[in-house]
């Protein structure tokens, strides 16, 4: 997988199936912290901690998957699991069945030969809001027979998914992989050559941090016809919701994408170099919460000006978006203190602070912004 991308300016024959108008926004605790309204979409996490993806833990996840589970004999309803460490082996015995019911129905109605394989599709969902998906997306969606789904794809998302589909969780979050990526290249492969359409739903586009190139050379090789259907990817969807353009003439000529992951769950970020440490470029790191430190500090050691402006986004484009404004040197201490969680996306450059939403703008202990008062919190 890459580790950076830059850009310059120049039907279905299975069955089955904001409530407050604030966001919070923070700059540097020393200086002041504003909260105003702005978007319905834009709520304060502080509201409700309540996450819009689907963690292992969610209710809404285990009702939607519950047919891949063993009976518990009562009343013909599904357990829900509560051992990560079963849950594969629990849901095998159904993915079994439905794979037999599929082939079952391939070799009946295919005249002879059968049908032939089915196809995988592997859509982008963009950053969160559902109404960021292309026509193309809900399509594809809609005729599935079969949608594995990651972390970060919301369950608003999920609503979508018809009647007549079967879903299956196969996210990864930090100390737990549901499934390894090798698992789901079987799981793709095995119900595609059954002759399911197989869609594999990820956040934002599949081939931006997504490993889908991984699985569609995978695909490809094994004689599977992949469509991909590119989703708004987290860095455009969640600048546009803030007002942020990643290009600018005159401020930034280009725009990086940094992965923040580290080697082996170190600290350090996996790609930081001198030539990231651009003040004409736009930095947008990708799952870089937890190497946030290493980041910033060496991005200021290669020379990156200490007021830079940066933007740490949790959550985004969802009802439970978060954002912590801050010049870079404050950036680290103001994402603790705003205790920050996973999924937070991260823009440092000069174009940050032509957001409508940035606060250091003005020294005024009051102001309007988009037509909303700023209070100033001492």
């Amino acid at each position: 997988m890459a580790s950076s991308l830059s850009f310059s300016s120049s039907s279905s024959p299975l069955s089955f199936h904001s409530p407050n108008p604030h966001t919070s926004v923070t700059s540097p605790s020393h200086r002041k912290s504003l909260f105003y309204p702005i978007t319905p979409r834009s709520i304060a996490v502080c509201c409700s901690s309540s996450s819009p993806f689907t963690e292992w833990n969610s209710l809404e996840r285990h009702q939607r998957d519950r047919w891949a589970y063993q009976e518990n004999g009562i009343g013909g309803r599904a357990s829900l699991v509560c051992d990560k460490a079963n849950e594969i082996a629990l849901q095998l015995p159904e993915l079994k069945k439905l794979l037999e019911a599929l082939r079952s129905r391939r070799e009946e109605g295919g005249g002879g030969g059968g049908r032939g394989p089915g196809s995988v599709a592997l859509v982008g969902t963009g950053p969160g809001d559902p109404e960021l998906l292309t026509l193309k997306a809900v399509r594809a969606i809609e005729r599935a027979d079969l949608v594995l789904y990651d972390r970060l794809v919301s369950n608003a998302v999920l609503d979508l998914v018809g009647p007549a589909a079967r879903l299956l969780y196969v996210g990864k979050t930090a100390g737990y992989h549901s499934r390894t990526q090798e698992e789901i290249h079987e799981l793709l492969l095995s119900f595609a050559e059954a002759g399911a359409n197989v869609v594999r739903l990820k956040g934002g586009d599949p081939l931006v941090f997504g490993r889908g190139g991984e699985e569609m050379d995978f695909l490809q090789q094994q004689g599977i016809h992949v469509n991909v259907i590119p989703g708004i990817t987290a860095a455009s969807g969640i600048s546009a919701e803030l007002g942020i353009p990643l290009t600018h003439r005159g401020v930034a000529n280009s725009v990086r994408f940094l992965t923040g992951h580290s080697r082996n769950g170190g600290t350090d970020p996996l790609y930081v170099a001198e030539h990231a440490a651009d003040p004409d470029s736009t930095l947008v790191i990708y799952m870089g919460l937890s190497t946030l430190p290493g980041l910033v500090s060496k991005l200021l050691n290669f020379g990156l000006p200490h007021g830079t402006p940066a933007v740490a986004v949790e959550r985004g484009t969802t009802p439970q978006q978060r954002i912590v404004f801050a010049e870079l040197k404050y950036l680290v201490n103001e994402v603790k203190l705003a205790q920050l969680l996973s999924p937070t996306l991260i823009i440092i450059g000069q174009v940050v602070a032509l957001s409508p939403l940035w606060p250091l703008s003005s020294e005024k202990s009051v102001g309007v912004c988009n037509g909303a008062v700023m209070h100033q919190s001492n």
